[in-house]
């Protein structure tokens, strides 16, 4: 009988700063080329993608700067922490993305990094990149909304007692 694999989507790590300091535009999923002690590693849930950006060179999407720290218990085989990883994707998927990401302004970033049914996978975005205004219209935005949510919470306390 088959051993199952992990069924669901298990985050490993999420890049929140992306959100606010990019206009997210399009959102694609991809799998990664990865070492046996990466894997290992993103198991225990350890990993950053803070620096990290996506670039096409020759038909093929690299993933570069994202932090996985070495295995512990690996041996010589173990894995450099920051090198660059080829992505999975279909060829049409990389030929848009390439053609989109040459405009003025846009950037491909990591969203997530996860598993999901036991293979990695990450989320990318192609994205353009906010100004100072936009990322505090984008805060005061969020702050108006909480503000409005926690009135509006009051006002039904008020009205079941």
């Amino acid at each position: 009988m088959a051993k199952e694999k992990n069924q669901g989507r298990k985050m490993i790590a999420q890049n929140k700063k992306a959100r606010h300091d990019y206009h997210i535009l399009d959102t694609y999923e991809c799998g990664l080329v990865l070492t046996g002690t990466e894997v290992k590693s993103l198991r225990q849930g350890r990993a950053s993608l803070a620096d990290g950006f996506v670039q096409i060179d020759g038909h093929e999407a690299w993933l570069h700067h994202v932090h996985i720290p070495e295995y512990a218990q690996g041996t010589w085989t173990n894995h450099s922490a920051r090198r660059k990883r080829k992505m999975l994707m279909h060829r049409a998927e990389i030929d848009k993305l390439e053609s989109k990401s040459q405009e003025t302004g846009h950037t491909i970033v990591p969203l997530a990094l996860y598993f999901k049914d036991g293979r990695a996978k990450v989320e990318i975005a192609l994205a353009k990149g906010k100004k100072e205004y936009d990322k505090r219209q984008t805060l005061r935005e969020r702050q108006d909304r909480r503000e409005a949510d926690r009135a509006m919470s009051a006002v039904r306390r008020r009205q079941r007692s």
